[in-house]
This record gives structure tokens, sequence and C-alpha cells, in this order.
């Protein structure tokens, strides 16, 4: 139940702003609303989910300027995540990431986006635990919930998924192959950078529908 509705609200079944009422879920998803409720709390804890006074649950949403603050906090701290893992990862810990970046591979085009953005995820919890520093983790990890659903419509972009191999590719190679600060640091920014246009220009893009009265 939990992976269906959260499939269901980055696939934008649900749009931003909709309300998320209990009786209907149950009826959707044919569970009590004891069950509803649990998985609406965990999905408030990922930051798919807002609790609004007198409204209740509803699908959260971002403004384009809460999107470029956090991609720009995100840039910052995957880079200097790259760096540091390009300088402490140890032998086991470059293997990992090489073999999420297989796994990526392998997931890209073929996997649904929920499955492919937890291989994704894979990746980045790879390049963090290599980076040995519990401060990006804990930070990275509320930054990463707040920005899921822009992560989706950056992966479901016409030919993104091509690009993002590459970036994780370079990453990687910087960063495990290599083992160069610099140039990790600069392959984790420039690969969040270039998801935060796609994604910001994708969420401009469901505004308008949005505005228009389409979809």
């Amino acid at each position: 139940m939990l992976d269906l509705l959260r499939a269901d609200i980055l696939s934008s079944e649900f749009e931003p702003g909709e309300r998320l009422v209990e009786s209907r879920l149950c009826a959707r998803y044919e569970v009590s609303r004891t069950v509803i409720r649990e998985v609406l709390r965990q999905l408030e804890s990922e930051g798919l989910v807002s609790s609004v006074p007198n409204q209740g649950p509803v699908v959260a949403e971002l403004t384009r300027e809460d999107a470029i603050a956090l991609f720009e906090v995100r840039a910052a701290l995957e880079g200097l995540a790259g760096s540091l893992f390009a300088q402490r990862a140890d032998a086991k810990e470059r293997k990992r990431l090489r073999d999420a970046l297989k796994a990526v591979e392998k997931s890209l085009g073929k996997a649904e986006l929920p499955a492919r953005l937890k291989i994704k995820d894979e990746f980045y919890a790879a390049l963090i635990d290599g980076a040995h520093n519990e401060v990006i983790r804990t930070t990275l990890r509320g930054i990463h919930a707040r920005v899921q659903m822009l992560r989706g419509l950056s992966m479901q972009a016409p030919g993104r998924s091509a690009e993002i191999l590459r970036e994780l590719g370079d990453i990687t190679d910087a960063a495990a192959v290599r083992q160069d600060p610099i140039a990790a640091r600069e392959a984790c920014e420039k690969h969040v950078h270039n998801a935060s246009e796609v994604a910001l220009r994708e969420l401009e893009a469901r505004t308008r529908s949005s505005e228009n009265g389409v979809g």
C-alpha cells in the first residue's frame, strides 16, 4: 500500500496540493483507515505529503523558489560528498559505487519510475557512505525527501536517462577510479545542476498545464 500510493504521487496520479481524502483512498486501495493513516504519516516523513490545517493531508507542493534553494544546497553537499569519497573510500566502498552504477544502467528505461528512483538512491547511498560524514548523510536525507517529486519529473524527461547515466559515470570515474577529489566534486555538482534545470523546466510545464486546465 505504501509503495502504491508513493508511486501514484510520483507519477502525478495525484496533483501537488490535492487533498488526500481517507475515504477515497480506502476505496481506491481497498484498505482500512488505519492503514491509510499509517501510510500518510510515512509519506509525510518522506516529504511527499503535507498536513494542512483545516484540510488534512495533501500532496506536497514545492514552489520554484523552494526547489532552487533545495537544489543549491544539494549541489554543495553532494559535491562535498564526492570530494570526500575520493579521499576516504576504501576498495570495498569504491567497488560498491561501481556496482551501483551498473544497477542504474540496467534500470534506466526498463524499470518503473519508483524502482528506478530506489536504485538511483542506492548510488547516492554508496557515495555518501564512502564520504564518511554523518552530517552530510542526515542533511541530504531530508533534502532528497523534499525533492523526490522533482527527481521523478527530471528522470521522466525525454533523453534524460542517457544524460543521467553519463553524469553518474563521470562521478564514478572521478571518485572511485581516479580518486580525484576536485574532479569528483565538479562531476557531482554538474549532475545536480543538470537535474535542477530539467526538473524546473518540467515543473513549470506542469504548472502551466494545470493553470490551463490540461491534465
